[in-house]
């Protein structure tokens, strides 16, 4: 794991350039469109770095980190993760150079934000900010960005002039003068003219999605190579992520937007990828999120050195489903298994490396099942503490162990009239207290010999899994 300091340090210098003249119209974008997505401590990074600009430049003066720290009020950590999301949105590019005595220099290069239109037509980033305002927000949004289109002003025709129309050619003469001056026409050498950049939108790389295995089924459907041209390639890349649709899904997606001509239709692939998505879930939409635990709620150390730091780091490293995945010994979790993990990261804003530890703590708790009611009564008390670290969850667990033990027992039926309660307790080797007093014998029965047994098998195939990787 990279810590922020082995990245940049506050004596590092920097300066600011950008790819382009950066509009006031811009402003506005970034402010109702990229800030829900980013959230503002991206916003303010963006808009500072902006400010440094000298008024109509692209390129601003060299200062340190320590400066912009002052300026934010921020520590260096915050910053440097504010700056890989602007980095990931398509915002920034950052360049750096080794100097002397171990002092490193940094440009950041603001990029401009797609425009309404192309933000609103995206494909990924509209949905994500659907799902996150709201459709009443999403559509004031998209109203404060359009306007009456002048095609449709009534009773009103065109007398625009043509440039041949108002102008004519120049003399023989003229235009040989023009031919000896023209290596005066470009700018100078290291020198650019400022204007307007085209924006990128964000493209997912086309090896995050399994061609070969999508045209293995294609071609059994008859559809011909030449279909997946290189737009839409970029197109299933997008929605593959988007929607979290593998190979043999996005087969059916694809045949059902193919045109009468053997051709596939985008807009109709968006359409099915989204109408599958929305009934396997709900007729919910996905939401942007972190992979993995965030950098900046990372606790492990960089070189693990207990058995705890080791199965700290792999909670901080791996998605829940990655973990479902381990557990089971290699088998693809449930659909089912899958929206209560969802619903438990969207719904109780919990991170991934907390999910994971609930989801570890539960299924060992609950034979290796996943109680519906049972994980969401956690998470909802979880959620209510702001846990955000691992080790946040870890101790949680151990101290309100009793009280889980009780929720548990609520949902299982009385025991009947004569017979004794006996209540195992199924503990993972982290929650475990070593200065405590071991259980004597006389407590421990044949079914604690029997989980334990499971837990080494368990804990065994997550070690495996952890030394491949």
């Amino acid at each position: 794991m990279v810590q922020h300091w082995q990245e940049i340090l506050p004596v590092d210098h920097y300066s600011v350039a950008s790819n382009g003249l950066l509009h006031e119209y811009d402003r506005k974008v970034l402010t109702f469109l990229y800030q829900p997505l980013v959230g503002p401590v991206c916003l303010s990074l963006y808009m500072t770095l902006w400010a440094e600009l000298e008024e109509n430049r692209l390129w601003s003066a060299s200062t340190s980190h320590h400066s912009l720290m002052t300026l934010l009020d921020m520590n260096l950590k915050d910053i440097y993760h504010a700056r890989l999301k602007l980095e990931a949105m398509g915002l920034l590019k950052t360049f750096v150079k080794d100097d002397e005595e171990d002092v490193r220099s940094f440009i950041y290069e603001l990029q401009a934000p797609l425009t309404p239109e192309q933000f609103f037509l995206d494909g990924l980033l509209n949905i994500y900010l659907y799902r996150k305002v709201g459709k009443n927000q999403f559509g004031r949004l998209k109203r404060f960005f359009a306007d009456k289109s002048v095609d449709n002003a009534e009773g009103y025709s065109e007398v625009t002039k043509a440039f041949q129309e108002v102008f004519v050619s120049a003399t023989p003469g003229t235009l040989q003068v023009h031919q000896d001056a023209e290596e005066e026409f470009g700018p100078g050498e290291g020198q650019q003219f400022m204007g307007r950049q085209e924006p990128e939108a964000i493209q997912i790389p086309a090896d995050e999605f399994n061609f070969e295995l999508l045209l293995g089924g294609l071609n059994e459907s008859l559809v011909s190579k030449n279909a997946l041209n290189s737009r839409v390639k970029e197109a299933i890349s997008n929605l593959a992520f988007l929607y979290s649709i593998d190979a043999i899904q996005m087969k059916n997606i694809v045949l059902s937007a193919l045109t009468p001509d053997s051709e596939i239709d985008i807009e109709e692939l968006r359409k099915a990828a989204r109408d599958w998505y929305q009934f396997e879930n709900q007729d919910q939409l996905p939401q942007l999120m972190d992979r993995v635990q965030p950098a900046q709620f990372k606790t492990a150390a960089s070189v693990p050195k207990t058995e705890e730091d080791k199965l700290v780091h792999y909670f901080e490293t791996a998605s829940p489903r990655q973990l479902l995945i381990d557990i089971s010994g290699g088998a693809v979790p449930s659909k089912s298994e899958m929206q209560m993990i969802e619903d438990i990261m969207f719904k109780q804003k919990l991170l991934p490396g907390v999910c994971n530890v609930l989801v570890h703590y539960v299924m060992l708790r609950t034979d290796m099942k996943l109680t519906k009611a049972f994980i969401e009564k956690i998470a909802s008390h979880w959620s209510r503490k702001k846990i955000q670290t691992v080790k946040e969850a870890m101790e949680l667990a151990k101290k309100e162990h009793r009280q889980y033990l009780d929720w548990a027992e609520e949902k299982k039926s009385r025991p009947a009239q004569g017979k004794k309660q006996v209540r195992k307790e199924m503990l993972p080797d982290w929650f475990e207290n070593k200065d405590s007093s071991r259980a004597t014998d006389s407590q421990a029965g044949e079914e604690d010999f029997d989980f334990e047994k499971e837990k080494r098998l368990l804990e065994e195939e997550l070690k495996q899994f952890k030394d491949g990787r």
